[in-house]
């Protein structure tokens, strides 16, 4: 059976759920602790399972998703056994560990913690006994995904920071190459109040001589990386003077970009993803890959590269789960992934109207993200996701009313009734559609919905 298979399978379907059940008795994603001493511990106790393979390691504010998924798919293209760790999930936990391109079986799931948990529970103790806080949710998932990449076993694994750099419990794996995306404002009562100290704590992710690769950042943030890179005698590559993307042309289904990478130039590689920040998104994956295959001196394979790029996908970006009428979701949830989405909406969609289901926590800027949708959205359908953290619908209604006006605003308490009310206004007229945005658990939910719903096959 196909690992795929696996995932999907009824057999093991309760097992793997189970696993999910049991982390969220742990303090949850949205609190984690500045720490890695807990991590490195059931790391220690396991074998140092996250130094059996070299690591990729992916951190900024907005992208890494994606740009984890593209550099993943490029190392599996050259026949790398691959390991990718991300973070959230959209419907299932499997999403957040994946082997060689699927997420992991649930029987190699609930396998791997079953090994693990008899050594959480001992550094649970230990951590009790001094006077601290048990592992968190993140701390046991990450020991997870390295045991289960070390078990199955992976040749490179690529992983993304959960929050922050410096001390996300990811950072207790050495990473060869430290990836940086586009760092802004977000999470600013965990990391900082500016970019410079966001940016700060995410460059702590570099480890002595790696390999560091970045996105086009501003000022301060590309001050801070440059400082660390440094200080840890890095080498450093940044988008715009190493590498870039020279052009990008809308194309059926995606785009036609040309990467000009550290060893090589690609051209009109197809790529499957909407929007200008998902070509510059590539071409850091790129820069990433030279790096790590051939410290940025050997071109890429360019068959290889078309493969690779053929199969990408990035679930809750910009992605179709609806026709007739067109319903796209995607995970922007702070004013610089809102702006990306509206700026991709204009460039490679040619809707007339639309109606955008939005739901947003409360730990997010809700002008600034709204105030970047606007501009697309002819009305809101304001909802909220299961989310503990999500900010009740008509308090959120209430805001972006304040924001745009009474007449676009419309509340409602489920966000089933919310799309559905929402697709009813689109199939009303040609040319309008329904995007879902503001939250990552609220696109998570409207995926599900759609699945459930059977959208893409009406």
């Amino acid at each position: 059976m196909s690992d795929t298979d696996d995932f999907q399978s009824d057999d093991w379907r309760e097992a793997g759920d189970a696993v999910l059940t049991a982390l969220l008795r742990r303090v949850g994603e949205s609190a984690p602790r500045p720490r890695l001493e807990p991590t490195r511990r059931v790391l220690e106790l396991l074998g140092d399972p996250q130094s059996a393979y070299p690591v990729i390691h992916i951190t900024g504010t907005n992208g890494k998703t994606s740009t984890s998924r593209i550099a993943e798919s490029i190392l599996r293209a050259y026949g790398l056994r691959t390991g990718l760790m991300t973070s959230p999930h959209l419907v299932r936990l499997n999403e957040r560990i994946m082997i060689d391109g699927v997420p992991i079986s649930d029987e190699a799931l609930a396998a791997n913690w079953a090994d693990i948990t008899p050594y959480l529970q001992m550094v649970d103790a230990e951590l009790i006994a001094s006077g601290d806080e048990p592992l968190t949710f993140f701390e046991a998932l990450t020991a997870l995904a390295f045991a289960s990449f070390a078990d199955a076993p992976v040749d490179v694994a690529v992983v993304e920071v959960g929050m922050g750099g410096e001390w996300d419990s990811t950072n207790v794996a050495d990473g060869q190459v430290a990836v940086f995306t586009p760092i802004a404002l977000d999470h600013t009562t965990r990391l900082g109040h500016t970019v410079a100290e966001i940016a700060r704590t995410k460059s702590g992710i570099i480890k002595p001589a790696a390999a560091v690769v970045s996105a086009k950042q501003s000022v301060e943030a590309r001050t801070e990386i440059v400082r660390a890179a440094e200080l840890t005698e890095s080498t450093l590559a940044h988008e715009g003077d190493g590498f870039d993307v020279l052009a990008s042309h809308v194309a059926v289904g995606g785009q036609l970009i040309t990467v000009r990478g550290l060893a090589g130039t690609y051209t009109d590689l197809f790529l499957p993803l909407y929007g200008t920040h998902q070509a510059q998104n590539a071409a850091v994956a790129i820069a990433a890959v030279e790096s790590f295959l051939g410290a940025g001196t050997q071109p890429l394979v360019g068959d290889l590269l078309t493969e690779a790029f053929a199969t990408v996908t990035s679930p809750g970006r910009l992605q179709l789960v609806g026709i007739e009428p067109t319903v796209l979701v995607d995970a922007a949830h702070n004013p610089h992934g809102a702006l990306a989405l509206s700026d991709a909406l204009g460039e490679y969609f040619d809707f007339d109207e639309i109606a955008v289901v939005i739901g947003i926590l409360a730990d997010k800027d809700v002008p600034g993200i709204v105030s970047a949708l606007a501009a697309r959205a002819t009305r809101f359908h304001v909802t909220q996701s299961h989310s503990e953290r999500a900010i009740p619908a008509d308090e959120l209604a209430d805001q972006i009313a304040d924001l745009t006006s009474d007449e676009t605003t419309f509340r409602f308490g489920d966000l089933t009734e919310a799309l559905e009310a929402a697709r009813e206004w689109a199939g009303q007229a040609k040319r309008r559609a329904v995007v879902v945005a503001g939250s990552i658990t609220l696109v998570g939910e409207a995926v599900a919905v759609a699945s459930a719903s059977e959208w893409m096959t009406q």
